[in-house]
């Protein structure tokens, strides 16, 4: 227990989460503090290609075997089977009408790329390795979440139950395509091709994910504000337990499929995290009338800065216990 306290401090003073409470306190104390809306767009398409990128040129040096294979195949089935997790555990814990429980369950069966990122500089932080495909992993575990999420809202939702599932909306997101085509392009090029723009994705990586995380403090700021009366206790209970829930359900499958402890720990971040990107863009056109102050606030709001501070820590807890 002292050690997830004490890597959970190191967490804490890392310039990524402290850039990120800036935004957030800077948000609640209603400054007019902003980053321009095409410049936070163009920030996140950049870590999309760095995080791609370097995923892929990984699993080139990598090779395709049984373990990456077994990595695809239990990201698939955690991203399908957390839904129904989450969706009867909120349904439990309060009364949320049913499309809001099912969008809420769509967004925890889903990840967080920022999260990962984050992660991923925890465990360079302490020398630990870990597969590089796992970026593969990641990118693989967007769609079946939204699909079971718009599954469980269908029987609620009267204009949805002949409805078709937003398939092109869900794969041709912006932020999937570039990180799915720069992973390939890496994959593709390989080392060579890293090394060709690694003073572009390598070096800046850490100040650009440092602006990336001030703009998602000022939304979960502002989200907070607005959605505040919406979230009850138990809410917030199922906000801060959810992701434990998630990592624990993830972690016989790295076991299983042979991960390495920063590969467990990086599967189990996946399975904690809640999506704030893909997810609500999907929900959006599918589900609009489920309520993004109940559904972002949570993601973004609670569960994101619960997985910065004290999440991560524990998932690498995990992930060294089981494989390390």
């Amino acid at each position: 227990m002292a050690d997830i306290f004490a890597l959970a401090s190191q967490n804490l003073l890392s310039p990524v989460v402290l850039f990120f409470v800036l935004g957030l306190a800077a948000a609640l104390a209603k400054s007019d503090l902003a980053i321009p809306e095409q410049v936070a767009k163009t920030i996140a398409l950049y870590l999309m290609f760095a995080i791609g990128f370097k995923g892929g040129a990984g699993m080139a040096s990598h090779g395709l075997d049984a373990k990456l294979v077994g990595a695809l195949l239990s990201g698939l089935i955690l991203s399908a089977a957390i839904p129904f997790v989450a969706f009867g555990y909120l349904k439990t814990l309060s009364k949320l009408p049913r499309v809001d429980v099912a969008a809420v369950a769509a967004h925890y069966g889903s990840i967080s790329i920022v999260t990962f990122v984050a992660a991923t500089e925890a465990l360079k932080t302490l020398e630990i390795s870990s597969e590089g495909y796992m970026v593969a992993v990641a990118a693989a575990m967007e769609a079946p979440a939204i699909l079971v999420g718009l599954y469980l809202a269908k029987s609620a939702v009267d204009k949805n139950a002949g409805g078709e599932v937003p398939l092109r909306e869900i794969l041709l997101n912006g932020s999937i395509v570039m990180l799915i085509g720069a992973f390939a392009i890496g994959w593709i090029t390989g080392t060579e091709g890293l090394q060709k723009v690694e003073s572009f994705i390598v070096s800046p990586f850490q100040g650009v994910l440092c602006l990336f995380l001030l703009d998602m403090g000022i939304i979960a700021g502002r989200g907070l504000r607005q959605g505040g009366k919406l979230l009850t206790p138990p809410v917030v209970f199922f906000a801060l337990t959810m992701p434990v829930i998630g990592a624990l359900i993830a972690a016989p499958f790295g076991w299983v499929t042979g991960l390495s402890a920063g590969g467990v720990a990086l599967l189990c971040t996946l399975a904690a995290s809640a999506s704030y990107i893909a997810v609500p863009a999907a929900m959006r056109v599918a589900l609009p009338e489920a309520r993004p102050s109940i559904y972002l606030t949570l993601s973004l709001g609670v569960t994101f800065p619960f997985n910065l501070t004290i999440g991560i820590p524990l998932y690498n807890m995990i992930g060294t216990w089981i494989a390390g």
